[in-house]
């Protein structure tokens, strides 16, 4: 499974949604995911991918971690991988 998969597959569970209906241009708000949901898709992230994803869920706005839309969360989570293989 690929990292877009899977990141779309914990997101669409936070949604309570079917994979199917999350697109890459949707934000969480736009799926319905509030400022919790946010955090524990960030942990299930963080547990899945064994990463630590750069958020402060206090003060978002001024994270490195690019939370703007599924794709821009995808990108973000792909960076850190690839980092941590590296």
């Amino acid at each position: 499974m690929s990292v877009q998969e899977k990141v779309v597959e914990i997101i669409a569970e936070q949604a309570v949604l079917e994979i199917g209906d999350v697109s890459l241009n949707q934000s969480l708000e736009d799926l319905g995911i509030d400022s919790l949901g946010l955090v524990e898709s960030i942990f299930a992230i963080e547990e899945e991918f064994d990463i630590q994803v750069p958020f402060n869920a206090n003060e978002p706005e001024k994270s490195e971690f690019d939370i703007s839309s599924v794709a821009a969360i995808i990108a973000a989570v792909e960076g850190l991988v690839k980092a941590q293989r590296a």
